[in-house]
């Protein structure tokens, strides 16, 4: 009987562990970013980018998201052409990456019910970088967290101009939104809450 508790006990320890260890980082690469900076009566700038890394270390509350700038997809080919070459320069300033810290944030209050979250942090994007709080949206879903974020981005933080011919068609913020689920990397978040 001894020997049984033993075993039991040491197997629930090493599980806990497994846990506790495979809880250390969530991540996932297929966030998605919509974004839009469409003024009325002008044609629809929109784009969306389905190959976001979103990373979170619960432990020291930090969220990352990194964005490659290329893997934006307008509606129009033009308009990508002109994002990427003329706007963002993505062949001199490939990605934007957010850093930050989540706020009042703890692995154990995250369940089915969506909570909204503070997150402080850097947004570093066309070699400029600005101290930005965003607002986001988490809960538990049955494939691991879901994050849910939206922040404007003004045109002129990040040194993007606009010609002054098409500066009326173009909104000088854009509408961010960010969403993903993320997952820790043992796959095992999901399954053992």
């Amino acid at each position: 009987m001894q020997t049984i508790m033993k075993t039991t006990t040491l197997l629930f320890l090493l599980l806990t562990a497994f846990t506790v260890l495979a809880q250390d980082r969530f991540f996932t690469n297929t966030g998605t970013v919509n974004f839009e900076a469409s003024v009325p009566l002008f044609e629809e700038i929109k784009a969306v980018n389905r190959q976001v890394i979103i990373l979170l270390e619960p432990k020291t509350s930090t969220f990352v998201c990194t964005v490659m700038i290329k893997d934006f997809r307008f509606k129009l080919d033009l308009m990508q052409e002109h994002f990427n070459e003329n706007y963002l320069e993505s062949n001199r300033y490939p990605k934007a990456v957010f850093k930050g810290k989540i706020e009042k944030f703890d692995l154990k209050d995250i369940n089915e019910i969506e909570k909204k979250y503070e997150i402080k942090g850097k947004l570093n994007m066309k070699g400029k970088s600005k101290e930005i709080v965003v607002n986001a949206l988490i809960k538990r879903v049955p494939e691991g967290i879901q994050v849910i974020s939206d922040f404007p981005i003004t045109v002129s933080d990040f040194n993007i101009k606009i010609p002054s011919k098409i500066a009326s068609k173009i909104s000088q913020t854009a509408n961010t939104e960010l969403t993903g689920i993320i997952h820790d990397e043992e796959g095992m978040y999901a399954t053992l809450k």
